[in-house]
């Protein structure tokens, strides 16, 4: 695959390839309180990318925390991913977690990747056949993963870039939670930015469930003058963060990288300042 997005219609004509691999990136539950109307159903033979428990640090005190290479190829090779294998990852949203799962593979070394544009109601609507969840074992692979830590920024490089500015954060939260003027959805976080950061909100670059157009996305990205930046992705936790800076990879040639522990580690930490829009 060359590309970082494919259509379902792409998708179904590629089903029969040896290599492909279709993972459902799908959550029961998320912090934006969405609910899907595909839960328990997946696209035959797709394989359960459980993000909260197998491709996170469980030891890390916030959630979604990126875990080290050697957990992420154990956990890859439990689900029969190869080096070779072609990977196609989506979710019951449209798009909300899967660009999660795309940065996951970049960040370890594994460039073939894309994602399900729109997702499963995406595949639904062009009347390709789901089935019912159900629990399967697979065949051991050989997944490699080696970590390019370029892509991951931690919370000393995002206090150094405040006096630097080297890095434009973008910051993929609503307004109301990035402007101080909503609270934030988890008990006892202040809601408002790292300083000199800018809000894109997820929703901004997606409709319909679906990514942009590439020439709104261009005009979208254009309009926040961020020129030949180098850009860092923040939002909650890690998630939404991802969906922006897939919507950026497909216009942009800037060096990009996720702030991993995002606002949550942000504001829990002392001392970090933090703006708002009084």
């Amino acid at each position: 695959m060359i590309t970082n997005l494919v259509s379902a219609k792409w998708l179904y004509k590629n089903l029969n390839n040896p290599d492909l691999i279709i993972l459902d990136a799908s959550q029961k539950n998320n912090i934006s309180g969405i609910k899907s109307k595909f839960e328990d159903l997946r696209i035959t033979n797709a394989r359960f990318f459980d993000i909260k428990n197998s491709f996170s640090d469980k030891n890390a005190p916030f959630p979604n925390t990126l875990p080290n290479a050697k957990q992420f190829e154990q956990e890859c090779r439990n689900l029969g991913i190869n080096k070779t294998s072609k990977i196609v990852v989506y979710d019951n949203l449209g798009v909300y977690t899967s660009p999660r799962v795309w940065w996951l593979f970049k960040t370890m070394g594994h460039n073939n990747i894309a994602v399900l544009n729109g997702g499963l109601p995406a595949w639904n609507n062009e009347g390709f056949e789901l089935e019912p969840f159900k629990k399967d074992t697979y065949s051991l692979g050989n997944f490699e993963a080696v970590l390019h830590l370029e892509l991951v920024k931690d919370i000393n490089e995002i206090k150094t870039n405040l006096s630097t500015k080297q890095a434009i954060v973008l910051d993929a939260r609503s307004e109301g939670r990035f402007n101080g003027t909503a609270p934030d959805p988890r008990p006892n976080l202040k809601s408002g930015h790292i300083p000199y950061s800018i809000n894109l909100p997820y929703s901004t670059v997606l409709k319909d469930g679906k990514f942009k157009s590439e020439t709104a996305l261009k005009s979208i990205f254009n309009n926040l003058k961020i020129d030949d930046n180098p850009l860092i992705f923040s939002c909650g936790s890690g998630i939404t963060a991802c969906i922006i800076m897939l919507a950026s990879e497909l216009v942009l040639k800037n060096k990009k990288a996720v702030y991993d522990g995002s606002w949550t580690e942000w504001a829990s930490t002392k001392n970090t300042p933090i703006d708002t829009l009084n």
